[in-house]
Order: C-alpha cells, then structure tokens, then sequence
C-alpha cells in the first residue's frame, strides 16, 4: 500500500504529543471507570465504526452564485482518490470512498487498481439524473423536467438505464448499493400531475431494482426542495418508505440530515425507520437554514448525537440492517481535506457519546416518567470530553493524535497545488 503523505510525517507527529495525550486518556480512563466503562474496549468500538468519504467532497464547492476552488483541487478521480486517501491515512475513519456517476467514470479495473493500491474500498454508488450531460453519450437528453418520473417514456428509459450503468461499474470495483436521488418535482401548482408523478418513479425504480445484482441494496433519498421548489417527488421521509416498502426487500430509504425541514426530529425518523426495517444509511452533513451540506456536527453536535443515541438503542435491530455510513458535504470556504477528516472524527465522536449513556438506568428513569433526570443523564454523556477516545483509536490503528495538525505539517496541499494546475473561479446560475 501506498500513501500520498510522507513517511514519517505522521510518527514524528505522534512522538511531538504522545505524552500529553497518554495522559489525557489516562485520566478519561478513571473517570469512565468509575461509571463501570472500560475506556480500551470503548476505543475499539469506535476504530471499528467507519463512514465512507464522498469522491466529491475532495472539490471545492459553491454556492449559487459563485465558486471560489482551492490551489491544488484535483482534476479526476484518481486525485481525488489519492485525497481520500490523506483523509484515511491521519483520520483513520474513512476506508471507503463513495462515487459519483458520470462524474468519476473510469474504467473499472483500473479503479479498482489505483483504491487497493491507497488502500481504500467503495462504498455506495451515486447516481446522478439531476441534470443534464451533454459529454456523455449515453444521455442525451435533458432532464430539465425530470428524469426518473419524466412524462416522456424516453427520459425515463434513459435514466434508468444509467442507474443500471451505474450498478454495472460499481459491481466491478467492489460496491454492493446503489443511492438513488432525483430532482424531479415542480415549480408551479398544475405543472405535474402530483400522483402520476410518484407512480412513473415507482415504476422507473422497479427496472432498476430488478437490475440490482445478489446482495445489493438501493437506497432512495429525500428532499424536500431544490431544483423543484413547489412539490418534489420524494420529498419526505414518509414518501421514501412507501417507496421502499413498495419497491421489495432489497430497497431502503437514506437518510441525510440536510433534507428536512426546520426543526424537525430526525432522531424519531430514525427510529421509525429502524423499526420499519428501512433504514439504509445516512449522508451525514450540518446545516443552519435548510439542504446547507456543511460539516458534520459543525451547527448541532447534540442533534448528531441524538441521532447515534437512537443507533446504539436499536442493537441487534440495528445490526441486521447494517446500514451505510457516508458523508456529504460542500465545502465553500474550508480546506476539503480538512473538513472531511473533522466530520469522520466528529461523526466517530457522537458515536462514542452514544456508547456512554447507561441504557438500564435511563430506561428505568423514563418508565418511572422522571422526565429531568432522564434528560440529565442522556447530557452527561454528550458533555463527556471522548477526544482522548478519538485520538486513541486513531493512533492505534495507525493515524495522527491530531490529525488537521498533522496534514498541515505534512505539506501535501502545497505540494498538489505545484502539481495541479490552478482552477478558475466561476459565477452561479443567479445574479
């Protein structure tokens, strides 16, 4: 295996802090102790939780209005892999690289190739029919008016035949789920019909379910808007699992964390559909106002934590569903890298929070109804400092005590930014 950061970087890193750090987990380990925790069994549950790092994600973002690239963005998905592959080197969080079609097609074995020799894997496959693409000839036409659930029978055809592509190339290299996202919707009261909309989803999802090799899963995402900002054809949790219950035993709903309203529980959505036996996975991501794409547990870290509160409730439910862990994010104004080695850290921090709640007690406190200690107890564990957890199991499997220290120490931006040619900013499609 090879790694983009240089030998040693990452063990002189180490050595700089590791008797600050043996003695912060030193300490984190008494306390947990005396709660009847055993803080090495703890970091190694959390060095076994991974979440697959979006290939996109390695690119600058932007908004509607503009994008601002950093030196250095990669121009490919071979350089985005070897990104991925800093962010797995000094996180140690994010073995798998999920990608995006037709933006990283490749052939595939050499795919497969270039990710064995970084020592990455691939997750989930996206598909991508929400927006046109004129450089490739397998679609030629627009999906300007939708694509899945299209009036016209062709659209349709075309887009279910590139999730079918989609499938085929992540057969190859190694993924076993495909996530399905549309834009399709409506910007006008009357300008679709809302029914017969759903009802040519589901019938264009049944061709692509039936194209799902054995032990393949699909998940089907939800939005509420954007594109489509007066009715979206899954806009709703709800929505999803009609779709998935409809759609057979190999279809799941995908939660991301953005594509909800305000304010709403997601915590209970979650529940819900473990109990339902759909939940599929999650893109995991933050946001302030609505679908922002920013970084996992930057604007609500207790929201985060909710969340894994009500994985690590569900047990064996949870076990056998087995559900996929990726991140999805924008990053406009950040350091790519970075803000994805600061997600898969604090995504693995909500879950360590998660392995210190006391079930039996606070079980036994919301059966009794005592409603401010079951309260207080959950809090406990999301305001247990876990960092020297993180840390540990991040040194122990081979990554940096701090890993954003170590990558700027490493140099590895400005030296891709000597090696790929600089990209030019661009305007949005408002102004």
């Amino acid at each position: 295996m090879t790694s983009p950061i240089e030998a040693g970087v990452i063990e002189r890193h180490n050595e700089s802090l590791s008797a600050d750090h043996e003695a912060d987990f030193r300490s984190l380990g008494e306390r947990l102790a005396r709660r009847g925790l055993d803080a090495d069994a703890l970091v190694e549950k959390v060095a076994r939780f991974t979440v697959a790092v979006p290939s996109w994600g390695t690119g600058t973002g932007g908004t509607r209005f503009a994008r601002f690239p950093d030196p250095g963005e990669p121009r490919g998905i071979y350089e985005k892999l070897a990104d991925c592959a800093v962010i797995q080197a000094l996180g140690r969080a994010s073995p798998a690289v999920s990608l995006h079609i037709p933006w990283d097609k490749a052939e595939p074995t050499e795919l497969k190739e270039r990710a064995d020799a970084l020592g990455l894997r691939f997750d989930a496959m996206n598909s991508n029919t929400f927006q046109d693409h004129p450089g490739d000839p397998n679609q030629p036409l627009s999906y300007k008016f939708g694509s899945l659930s299209h009036a016209d029978p062709a659209v349709r055809r075309q887009a279910v035949e590139h999730n079918i592509e989609t499938i085929r190339i992540g057969e190859a290299i190694g993924s076993r789920a495909l996530t399905v996202w549309i834009g399709d919707g409506s910007n006008f009261a009357g300008q679709s019909d809302l029914s017969r909309a759903f009802d040519r989803y589901i019938e264009s999802m049944k061709r692509i379910v039936e194209a799902l090799p054995e032990g393949w899963r699909v998940f089907s995402e939800h939005k509420m808007y954007e594109p489509a900002f007066y009715s979206t054809v899954v806009s709703d949790w709800g929505t999803s699992l009609m779709a998935a219950q409809e759609l057979g035993e190999k279809a799941f709903c995908l939660v991301d964390l953005g594509h909800h309203a305000p304010n709403t529980n997601i915590e209970q959505i979650v529940a819900r559909l473990i109990r339902a036996g759909k939940l599929g996975g999650f893109h995991f991501n933050d946001s302030r106002y609505g679908d922002d794409d920013l970084d996992a547990g930057s604007i609500d870290p207790f929201r985060l934590f909710l969340v894994f509160n009500e994985l690590v409730e569900a047990g064996e439910r949870l076990d056998r569903l087995a559900p996929a862990h990726m991140i999805d994010q924008s990053h406009n104004v950040t350091d790519p890298i970075e803000s994805l080695i600061r997600s898969g850290a604090e995504i693995r921090r909500a879950y360590a929070q998660a392995l210190l709640v006391d079930r039996a007690e606070l079980r036994g406190l919301q059966d009794e109804g005592d409603a401010l200690l079951a309260s207080e107890r959950l809090k406990s564990a999301f305001r247990t400092d876990v960092e020297p957890l993180l840390a540990e199991a991040r040194r122990r499997e081979g990554g940096a005590i701090d890993p954003i220290r170590a990558y700027r120490t490493s140099g590895y931006r400005q030296r891709v930014a000597t090696e790929r040619p600089a990209v030019a900013g661009s305007g949005g499609g408002i102004v």
